[in-house]
């Protein structure tokens, strides 16, 4: 996770040095953003895939805010004390609001790239279940907290008006996919 972070921080001060086309008064918003990523929680023990999507507002310069929704599915094994083994199974579909501050202006960053920090607050509605056959504490196990707050820094390179490729680190779920804009 330190390389990563270490390694995002390095491409985002190199890109914003070399910048030459500074963006001034960018307008946010009127985004749909897709994005596929990796989400790693304690209580679960390893990562799993991530669907994210979330469609961008603009509330005031530099500043948006961003209804999604998300999706993750898991199972994880289970061995009673008569060496049966039994699965719990979990989806999760979290829902919220992101609120994003755009550094563009304060960086000089190049029409074609945006930089940015959020925060994602918002509740993880979960279906749970056992294997048929086990009878053991079904409430043994919970899942994450309802309630969340996640801290993202992320970056778009913007192929062309229409469309981007962004990468969001997170605290909670990092994604990499595509933003469609203006629409």
């Amino acid at each position: 996770m330190k390389t990563t972070m270490y390694l995002f921080s390095l491409f985002f001060l190199s890109t914003s040095i070399l910048a030459q086309e500074i963006s001034v008064n960018e307008k946010y918003g009127k985004s749909l953003n897709l994005g596929l990523g990796v989400g790693y929680y304690g209580y679960i023990g390893h990562s799993m895939p991530v669907f994210h999507a979330d469609y961008e507002l603009d509330v005031a310069r530099n500043f948006t805010l961003s209804p999604f929704i998300a999706l993750y599915s898991y199972r994880n094994e289970y061995y009673s004390s008569l060496g049966n083994s039994y699965y719990y199974h979990e989806t999760v579909v979290p829902v919220g609001v992101k609120g994003t501050y755009y550094f563009d202006d304060l960086l000089h960053a190049s029409a074609d790239w945006d930089f940015y920090l959020a925060t994602s607050v918002g509740f993880a509605f979960a279906q749970s279940y056992w294997d048929k056959g086990y009878e053991g504490d079904k409430d043994a196990f919970r899942g994450a907290n309802p309630i969340f707050i996640d801290i993202h820094l992320g970056t778009e390179y913007h192929i062309n008006k229409k469309i981007g490729i962004f990468f969001d680190l997170s605290t909670g779920v990092s994604t990499i996919g595509v933003a469609i804009h203006s629409i």
